[in-house]
């Protein structure tokens, strides 16, 4: 069983393409990457509005687009697109997920999912940069 993290993009971003991990630089995105890695899972991913599934090392080129302006509909076309794309990554059934992203980003990947967990479901932003600067920083 892998262990594999999904962040959720975020809106600030830089003005030029670079590789996704340096191109959302949110303190919310860049403590979630932290947090991420100190997990040691077997991969992150990052998941894009406009690009579905993205490698951190993938070079994107800025846009605007968010889950949060969408219909259900597209959404639900979004995740299956998603879906397929972790599927040639991961095994769905029998993976471990850790998403650190919100609902509208989990909202239709999470049933597909045999083992998920969600360290900070229902937390404001707020609480959610507390969280997760109290363990990137102990």
């Amino acid at each position: 069983m892998k262990k594999i993290v999904l962040i959720s993009c975020v809106s600030k971003k830089l003005t030029h393409s670079a590789s996704a991990q340096y191109l959302y630089v949110s303190p919310l995105f860049r403590l979630n990457l932290q947090y991420a890695r100190k997990l040691q899972p077997d991969a992150i991913y990052i998941l894009s509005a406009k690009h579905g599934l993205l490698d951190l090392d993938t070079e994107v080129e800025p846009y605007d687009l968010t889950l949060n302006d969408m219909a259900t509909r597209q959404v639900q076309a979004w995740a299956e697109q998603v879906l397929e794309q972790i599927k040639q990554r991961a095994d769905l059934s029998r993976d471990h997920f850790v998403f650190l992203a919100g609902q509208k980003y989990r909202k239709f990947l999470e049933p597909r999912l045999g083992s998920y967990e969600v360290p900070m479901q229902g937390l404001t932003i707020g609480r959610q940069l507390q969280f997760l600067s109290d363990r990137v920083h102990e």
